[in-house]
């Protein structure tokens, strides 16, 4: 599938220059500050050098201190304290990290945690979950990840005598449960600095104000930011502001003192270098998805609370037995919805994917949308049966606001929720094919044709002669990179084949590419470019083309070099 380049609009050139000179860096690396919004030598210093003292303080959250009052007030009365969280990565980590705090906090006879069932409880919070709550004597709940739209959920645990605090960064309906605290830096009304942080940041939040109300040793709460860097990765939030540098801390942490689950889950993984963010979002992440996807999320918070080694060790075994049968699910279903596709008389003219079928497991079909969306480029919702219902996931492609499209079909919900990317939706089985009909409707009138071409975002143009180890090293203080902090993608243009260009791999399906550039002023500059193997040929015909990239240090036989790690080439005689 042909890709769309889009290099970002450059600073103006004064500024660059400016900015180059103040902080004594290449123009280049000035550009990519600038259009990160950093303008002067103290935000680019801080940027560089990002500290913990530079987090916001956590009572600037709506109803912040309500929340740590009534939190108070079960502590010293020694109340029952149920912590409830979503089954995935971001719900299973903020129930961890909860759990862990307040274990040393109060009686953890009277401190327990749930994590509803995917399949019979389905997402959010379940009438199941309160009934336990209430049948247990819980006095109140601590819901993480979820609960922004449990409106009448909540009245229901109010009925049952059952008080509710809300850690959710969800979108917020139209009115707010009527919880004793809701924390949302999406509340209209919260003015929080920072708007994106995930569930378990929520939740940081509100551990972090209890400890400042009594004066706690921040060190404590420092050694749970390994928890929230892996939610923070999994759950694709922004890594900007206070999530950069809590995702840096994090990494710190995971790569240096984990606690004993995040260990033994590296370890299992075999994970054996420096963990970076991209580990948690393909390695670790999906491990502990895997055990809510299979079987119950509740195996990972018992591996992310673990104290013993040996119990550790056999619960990170069956979570990876787990895994393994989630991608066998993943890779059979995914396959089975593109021969459908294919075979179907589904229009090639539709800009939407909506697929249902009734024996679908539920806990991969999110994966599932994710791959149709890579293979067809267009928003794609797969769907299966639950509890008599029509329940699946949704995702998007670049630009489109998925959340508002299906926010518009409303009519034929049950429920939904998410982002803009992503979110999860139910529906009565007879309002499949209306609900089909509008969301296409809706997708039509508010995509451009632009927005269903892949496309990869350059950040900006560089010269070969411009790629050396103090470019590279600074490039490097720009991590941890993610959403609105990607790792920078850079084009050169008028490039040759130079002497050493071949197919590699077993079965010659990836490149690797040396190229000069036309200023012919640098060193050959090496690239590998996976699957791209088929494109040999059309390089040795001497022809100048473009390439984009990103940069990754290669070690090889004791050598350390910068190579090119190719996103696409362009040939100049090709149609634009």
């Amino acid at each position: 599938m042909k890709k769309r380049w889009v290099i970002n609009t450059p600073p103006e050139e004064t500024k660059i220059q400016e900015l180059a000179k103040k902080i004594n860096c290449h123009p280049v690396i000035a550009n990519l500050l600038l259009q990160r919004g950093i303008e002067s030598v103290e935000q680019a210093q801080a940027f560089f050098n990002p500290s913990l003292n530079m987090l916001h303080d956590p009572f600037l959250m709506k109803d912040m201190d309500k929340a740590v009052e009534r939190l108070d007030r079960a502590i010293a009365a020694d109340e029952k304290i149920l912590i409830y969280g979503d089954y995935d990565v971001d719900g299973t980590t903020a129930v961890a990290l909860l759990y862990k705090y307040l274990k040393n906090r109060c009686n953890t006879e009277n401190l327990e945690y749930y994590i509803p069932d995917r399949y019979t409880e389905g997402y959010g919070v379940s009438i199941k979950g309160i009934d336990y709550a209430a049948e247990n004597n819980f006095s109140l709940m601590l819901i993480t990840d979820c609960g922004i739209k449990a409106v009448e959920k909540v009245k229901y645990a109010n009925s049952k005598k059952v008080d509710i605090i809300i850690c959710d960064h969800h979108t917020p309906g139209d009115s707010l449960p009527e919880a004793i605290a809701v924390l949302d830096p999406q509340r209209k009304d919260c003015e929080y600095p920072y708007k994106w942080l995930s569930g378990c940041g929520v939740s940081f939040k509100l551990v972090q104000a209890h400890s400042l109300k009594h004066n706690l040793p921040m060190s404590e709460l420092y050694k749970l930011l390994d928890l929230l860097c892996v939610s923070i990765a999994s759950d694709i939030v922004p890594i900007t502001g206070e999530n950069r540098i809590l995702a840096y801390y994090g990494l710190q942490q995971l790569n240096t003192q984990p606690s004993l689950g995040l260990k033994t889950i590296i370890k299992v993984a075999g994970i054996g270098k420096e963990i970076s963010i991209n580990d948690i979002v393909f390695r670790i992440g999906p491990r502990i998805n895997a055990a809510g996807r299979v079987e119950s999320g509740r195996k990972s918070v018992e591996l992310l609370t673990a104290d013993s080694e040996s119990t550790a060790e056999d619960i990170a075994l069956d979570i990876d037995t787990f895994n393994d049968q989630r991608k066998k699910l993943d890779h059979n279903i995914t396959e089975e919805a593109i021969r459908h596709i294919k075979h179907s008389d589904i229009e090639p003219s539709k800009k939407t994917t909506v697929l249902f079928n009734s024996n679908w497991h539920k806990g991969v079909i999110g994966i599932v949308a994710s791959r149709l969306t890579e293979s067809f480029y267009r928003p794609t919702i797969i769907l299966t049966e639950s509890n008599g219902l029509a329940t699946g996931s949704a995702r998007s492609v670049e630009g489109f606001d998925l959340y508002y499209a299906i926010s518009q079909c409303s009519e034929y919900l049950e429920n939904y929720g998410g982002h803009k990317y992503a979110a999860g939706l139910t529906l009565k089985l007879e309002n499949l094919e209306p609900f089909k009909e509008k969301f296409e409707q809706i997708v039509c009138e508010t995509i451009n044709d632009e927005m269903l071409t892949p496309q990869i975002n350059i950040d900006a143009q560089l010269k070969l002669s411009d790629i050396t180890p103090e470019f590279y090293h600074m490039l490097q203080k720009f991590a941890p990179f993610g959403p609105n902090n990607t790792i920078p993608v850079f084009v050169t243009e008028n490039v040759i084949n130079f002497i050493g260009t071949r197919r590699v791999g077993r079965n010659n399906e990836h490149l690797k590419l040396v190229v000069v550039d036309d200023t012919r002023v640098c060193n050959d500059r090496s690239g590998i470019g996976f699957g791209m193997g088929n494109l040999y040929d059309k390089i040795n015909t001497g022809h100048f083309f473009d390439i984009c990239y990103t940069l990754q240090e290669n070690e090889f036989m004791g050598k350390n070099d910068i190579q090119m790690m190719l996103k696409d080439l362009h040939f100049q005689d090709d149609e634009n």
